[in-house]
């Protein structure tokens, strides 16, 4: 049954879950997204994706910076809705808008809640070392990421899994899993479970200062962390003064004083075991394998790095 509901997200990764929304018939009385941001070279104001895309379906647009106050909550009121479905939206929600849509808010969390509640809930579980991810549509409340569940769907997280990856795969997901959810909430067929008080965890916000490599962490978290930040906010170390950012490492044997050198191939001591790495990149340079990175930038045996 199509329901009448405001779609309320900003990235990329809530894109899909618009399209499939719009796909499935309902009826999008109005999008919600936060306002256009300065962005490339020129630092001229650039819509968000969620945006674009709304206007491309033809779907009316709202970006309001705030919805504390009485004017915007008394517009939101005024879409007399369904139903509200919010995807990383960047803005609290105060109860007077979850509580205006006759369904209420749901939410597309990229995790398994109660673990990984929060901003960064895709890149924390691969620096963790978590085998699986997931998604759950969640029945908003005042909390954060702490409502009712209604949905949940799992997928693995491999040592392939990167940062991207799994961002792409979560958000399709999300897309496919929130038409399943309105139909069975539209006919009653969908109760919420409360989340468990065991196994709550936080996904704090990443950071560009983060991403830096620390040689004296194990080889095999620096390793989580490098496909974890691919592609932002990229993992990076310096070496003769230059920020060089990592692309692709693998763990192997060895051992020796973090961040030095084992050999002349770009083998790296770590706090436990050794990273050779792969494929770097200088600043203003393309990404290279870490062959043709050493033929202009030789790094030999027992060089630090920093």
């Amino acid at each position: 049954m199509p329901l009448r509901l405001a779609f309320m997200g900003t990235p990329d990764f809530a894109v899909p879950a618009l399209r499939a929304l719009h796909a499935a018939g309902h009826d999008i009385a109005c999008v919600y997204s936060q306002p256009a941001r300065p962005a490339g070279r020129g630092r001229k104001e650039r819509p968000s994706p969620v945006q674009a895309a709304a206007e491309s379906l033809g779907s009316p647009v709202r970006t309001p910076s705030s919805l504390k106050d009485e004017a915007a909550q008394q517009a939101f009121r005024d879409l007399a809705l369904d139903i509200a479905v919010v995807v990383a939206y960047g803005l609290i929600l105060p109860k007077a808008i979850l509580d205006a849509p006759r369904l209420g808010c749901l939410n597309i969390h990229a995790s398994l809640l109660p673990r990984w509640r929060g901003a960064a809930p895709i890149q924390r579980a691969i620096l963790a070392g978590d085998t699986e991810s997931g998604v759950t549509i969640m029945q908003m409340d005042e909390g954060l990421d702490t409502g009712p569940m209604l949905l949940i769907e799992k997928t693995p997280i491999t040592g392939a899994t990167t940062g991207e990856s799994l961002h792409d795969t979560l958000s399709e997901m999300g897309g496919r899993m929130i038409v399943d959810a309105l139909d069975r909430v539209a006919n009653g067929s969908l109760p919420p479970i409360p989340q468990p008080e065991e196994g709550v965890t936080y996904a704090k916000k990443l950071t560009r200062d983060e991403a830096r490599i620390d040689w004296r962490d194990p080889a095999d978290a620096l390793e989580r962390k490098l496909r974890a930040f691919t592609p932002w906010p990229g993992s990076w170390f310096d070496l003769d003064g230059q920020r060089i950012k990592l692309l692709e490492a693998r763990v192997v044997d060895g051992g020796g004083p973090p961040g030095t050198t084992l050999d002349d191939r770009l083998t790296v001591a770590c706090g436990e075991g050794a990273l050779r790495l792969l494929r770097l990149q200088r600043q203003g340079k393309s990404p290279m394998e870490a062959a043709d990175f050493l033929r202009g930038f030789p790094v030999p045996k027992g060089r630090t790095l920093s």
